[in-house]
């Protein structure tokens, strides 16, 4: 499918990331989503069966994480799924895949802008949101490489907490591996659930494959990246939920208001309370971050392609970001810190988040074998489990988003209408 003329005359972004920076910012986008955040409702939903959880996540996550690289390769361009999708399955699906990650993504924004400010205030969680987001924006806006030092910084700050984390846990004599072992109450419907709400963590690379147009040398660079990121996450997901459940148990990791902190509490260790709470804030504020920068692109991406108004598709002469688009993310997520929800955000922004892979995978599968294809079964299993995972969120979090993609097919549909009437 040929480049839409919209695309074709716009200014293009600046290609400056190597590898190196495009997996700091999959890793600050998925350690500072998730490791904070999902574990408790996950726990919830699966008990004993979470570790089942995150690997049956993982496992879909590779399998996305696959697909995405060799198409990323192959369409090095802003927009991940979006371009992706509109160049191998059409215009329609090109559309919803970026309306999935947009919407979903957006949430996810509001997510941890109010981790942020539970951790860093508690009680006094909007206002700070509010700011941890125009003051991010205002580094997007200053240009990628400003992002990506940032982003860098904080990811080590991270893993330095985590590491503490899972040494004072662990070398605990309450830590029990007892508690690692699977009962009775384990369900299939309980693990995929966990498996559902555990994905909103490794979804990070996304981060990188929409960032196609600022990598420097996309075919070889974002085929590494990506299961770069991925492997080195999955690895401290593992070590971080089996040392929390070791010391907590599953009953009381459900019941965690800041499973980290009371899991140090419980080692016997309170005096690292507050670093890991410092150490939620700065994950949480990392992944903001990349998570904004995300979000612009896709919108510059489909603003070019005029499913979003026009005037998003502007890049800022000066920095070469796209300004508008990445103003119009922050007055969106503004808006929604002001009465959302975060751990129905957390099931919203999985929702969406899992029809832009199942698009993902469906367009890898029709990659020839000259364009890199990935092995046979890897778009198959990609998509199954994203739309398993997808309806075994909690009933809400599942209506809502297909509620919201509704809304947007509806929008698409009368476009098209009136543009052929014209």
């Amino acid at each position: 499918m040929s480049t839409p003329p919209a695309a074709a005359s716009t200014p293009h972004l600046k290609r400056r990331l190597g590898v190196h920076d495009a997996v700091v910012i999959g890793l600050g986008s998925m350690i500072g989503a998730g490791i904070f955040a999902a574990f408790t409702p996950a726990a919830r939903a699966a008990g004993p069966g979470l570790l089942l959880g995150l690997a049956v996540a993982a496992a879909v996550a590779y399998c996305n994480a696959t697909s995405s690289a060799r198409l990323a390769a192959r369409y090095p361009a802003s927009g991940g799924t979006y371009v992706y999708g509109r160049e191998r399955l059409g215009d329609f699906w090109g559309f919803l895949a970026g309306w999935a990650f947009v919407i979903g993504k957006t949430a996810s924004c509001a997510a941890m802008a109010l981790t942020v400010g539970a951790y860093a205030w508690p009680g006094h969680e909007r206002p700070v949101a509010i700011a941890a987001v125009v003051a991010l924006t205002a580094v997007n806006y200053a240009g990628i490489q400003k992002a990506a030092w940032l982003t860098r910084t904080i990811v080590a700050l991270v893993l330095a907490v985590l590491v503490a984390v899972v040494i004072a846990s662990l070398t605990s004599s309450q830590a029990d591996l007892v508690r690692l072992e699977l009962s009775d109450d384990v369900s299939v419907s309980g693990v995929l659930e966990a498996a559902g709400l555990l994905f909103f963590a490794f979804a990070g690379y996304a981060r990188i494959a929409t960032l196609g147009e600022e990598v420097r040398d996309p075919r070889r660079t974002i085929p590494r990246a990506i299961p770069l990121a991925l492997g080195i996450t999955l690895l401290v997901y593992a070590a971080v939920a089996t040392a929390v459940l070791a010391v907590l148990g599953p009953g009381g990791l459900a019941d965690a208001t800041m499973p980290l902190a009371d899991a140090v509490r419980a080692a016997g260790v309170p005096a690292l309370a507050p670093v890991v709470r410092l150490g939620a804030a700065v994950a949480a504020l990392g992944s903001l971050l990349a998570l904004i920068l995300g979000i612009s692109r896709t919108t510059l991406a489909m603003a070019r392609d005029r499913h979003l108004p026009y005037a998003l598709a502007t890049v800022h002469p000066r920095f070469r970001v796209p300004h508008r688009a990445e103003l119009a993310v922050c007055a969106a997520v503004v808006a929604l810190v002001a009465f959302a929800d975060l751990r129905g955000a957390i099931g919203f922004s999985s929702f969406g988040v899992l029809v832009y892979y199942a698009i993902a995978n469906a367009s890898a599968w029709t990659l020839t074998a000259d364009e890199g294809r990935p092995w046979r079964v890897v778009p198959v299993v990609g998509l199954a489990g994203c739309l398993t995972l997808a309806f075994s969120l909690p009933l809400s979090a599942a209506l809502s988003g297909a509620l919201v993609l509704a809304v947007g097919v509806g929008s698409y549909v009368v476009r098209r209408t009136a543009r052929s009437r014209g």
